[in-house]
């Protein structure tokens, strides 16, 4: 398992990044969170095989039709034990 923590820049607020974004990561197996920022960008954290991370990422770089991404940062990058809970799911926090 691992974790990545990322920021979002562009026209990701008022687009519905983190209902899309959400609806992802399930169907990816993720668990976390998702965020906005009070400076305007997204932030995630997300926890799962490094795949599925992959995939996430790659989509974070399009996100949904509205959206405008100008970059995305990775903030951190961790290996978990294998026996991190994954019961939370994934879920937009603010």
């Amino acid at each position: 398992m691992t974790k990545i923590r990322l920021q979002i820049h562009g026209k990701v607020q008022g687009v519905f990044y983190r209902q899309s974004a959400l609806e992802i990561a399930k169907i990816l197996g993720l668990s976390g969170w998702i965020k906005n920022n009070p400076d305007g960008t997204v932030e995630a954290e997300a926890v799962g095989s490094p795949e599925a991370l992959a995939k996430f990422k790659e989509w974070c770089k399009k996100g949904p039709p509205r959206a405008v991404i100008d970059r995305v940062e990775t903030l951190g990058e961790e290996e978990l034990s294998a026996l991190t809970d994954k019961s939370a799911g994934f879920r937009i926090v603010g």
